[in-house]
């Protein structure tokens, strides 16, 4: 069965009460963060809107933007996706919260790598109390009469919603991938975290053998601040069952064999060659 599409939204309708000033216009990387997370989606998914609260639609920031309407009033965050469960009901919404400084395409790519269709939602479950992130999850058409029928009985938590639903639950690898920020000094110190993060790299990583077994893909593309072969292999054993040391594998990098020091640039491809079975 081929899995519904996937739409992106972002949510961009808060009153931004303890920042002060408009979360969707605050920079972090160059632009307006609004502008920002809808490209991440627009590159992802098939198509990607903002969520905005009707009085919002024309302000500079959200116009110049495909934009879906809240229709509830007062509701939050869960207004806005059931206003794109209704505009777009046979698609999956990979849903966003404007205020994640710290996101990346590997999030996301991540996020939709290991969504399983046949639940209602897949999301990361929070690194600080272990509870579903609502606000960076994929919410499947099957979730829309649920949703309606939970906003009718009075209820708006979108968390809660996902805490009482048949949901997949996927780790964060780091842990401050969906940390938001909602005051001025968070916003300051998401601004000076990111200007010394480490630069990242995309890369291609094809897997054979027990490795695309323990991987379950082929190949992928990941975004990461590894830097060399060794780091790479290690940030990925914490996402795969991977039982082979260093020792017992070789790697190569763009189809020539590479120190596991060698230096990893920007689109580089990367092989973890596995032991070769019999004599």
């Amino acid at each position: 069965m081929v899995s519904p599409s996937i739409y992106g939204l972002v949510l961009a309708g808060g009153a931004s009460t303890r920042m002060l000033r408009d979360k969707a216009a605050l920079s972090y990387h160059g632009k307006p963060q609004l502008q920002w997370t809808w490209e991440l989606l627009d590159q992802l998914c098939e198509r990607a809107f903002v969520s905005v609260r009707p009085d919002q639609a024309k302000d500079a920031v959200r116009a110049q933007l495909p934009q879906i309407l809240d229709q509830l009033e007062g509701k939050g965050p869960i207004a806005g996706i059931a206003a794109a469960q209704a505009a777009h009901p046979d698609v999956a919404w990979l849903v966003l919260a404007c205020d994640l400084p710290y996101l990346s395409r590997a999030t996301l790519a991540y996020l939709i790598a290991n969504r399983d269709p046949g639940r209602l939602a897949t999301s990361f479950r929070s690194s600080h109390d272990g509870l579903p992130e609502p606000l960076c999850a994929i919410y499947e058409p099957a979730s829309r009469t649920t949703i309606s029928t939970y906003i009718h009985a009075g209820k708006q938590c979108p968390r809660k919603f996902l805490i009482q639903s048949d949901v997949k639950l996927l780790d964060q690898i780091d842990r401050r991938w969906l940390d938001n920020a909602n005051t001025p000094d968070e916003f300051r110190a998401a601004g000076g975290a990111l200007e010394t993060r480490p630069a990242t790299r995309t890369l291609h990583v094809q897997y054979y053998a027990v490795m695309r077994e323990r991987a379950g893909r082929n190949e992928e593309d990941l975004v990461t601040s590894a830097a060399t072969p060794a780091e790479l292999y290690a940030e990925l054993s914490r996402r795969y069952p991977f039982a082979l040391t260093r020792e017992q594998l070789k790697v190569a990098v763009n189809s020539e064999f590479a120190d596991w020091s060698a230096p990893l640039r920007d689109r580089d491809s990367v092989v973890f060659i596995p032991p070769v079975a019999g004599g």
